[in-house]
């Protein structure tokens, strides 16, 4: 599977809203899985996407296709678009769905990673860090996507800000000590984003 992963500044609110609505129009695409996203709770005007594909072909196509037209609605209501592409790796927690409707917040972490130190980091999220998250009574699923180039994208769903917040307090300082976080990653950012169910595809 692959992940898309887009985030960017919003400078007409309403504007981008009623376009993100037009993206229902994926629902017909070959290779489709799913497709949501929200805004940032720390950053204002900040929104992020994530759309799920079957895989790198069936994206390949609808971008040469049809996306020019969905995204046509949106153009000029936002600014600085990042986007990246991520091949699943493996499930947080178990069988991962592109699933919005049952979770309110989604965290993402973006990790670029010493090349030396990739299979370790690859290791630490296997052994240490999915079984805390799954774990976690409110995590609901997620996942790890690899990209050129070192970079890896960990993707989790929670049931509310409180549960999250439950899990970092509790045992994040921790984990990262035993999983040797800092000695792998390079550079590492990340987001809290607010769902909206209204984006969901």
């Amino acid at each position: 599977m692959l992940v898309k992963w887009i985030r960017c500044t919003v400078v007409d609110r309403r504007g981008f809203e009623r376009g993100q609505r037009k993206w229902a129009g994926l629902l017909g695409e070959p290779g489709f899985r799913g497709q949501g996203g929200g805004w940032s709770r720390s950053r204002p005007g900040v929104a992020h996407i994530f759309a799920f594909w079957e895989s790198r072909a069936f994206y390949d196509s609808f971008m040469a296709r049809s996306h020019d037209r969905l995204a046509a609605s949106q153009s000029g209501t936002f600014k600085d678009a990042q986007v990246r592409l991520f091949d699943h790796r493996f499930d947080v927690k178990t069988g991962f769905e592109p699933r919005f409707t049952d979770a309110d917040l989604l965290r993402v972490a973006h990790c670029r990673v010493h090349e030396e130190r990739a299979e370790h980091f690859t290791l630490m999220q296997e052994k240490v860090w999915n079984p805390a998250m799954a774990g976690s009574p409110g995590m609901v699923r997620g996942l790890f996507g690899e990209a050129p180039g070192h970079e890896f994208l960990v993707l989790s769903m929670w049931l509310s800000a409180a549960e999250h917040g439950k899990y970092r307090a509790e045992r994040v300082e921790r984990l990262a000590l035993r999983a040797q976080t800092e000695a792998d990653v390079a550079a590492l950012t990340g987001d809290i984003v607010e769902l909206e169910s209204t984006w969901t595809v």
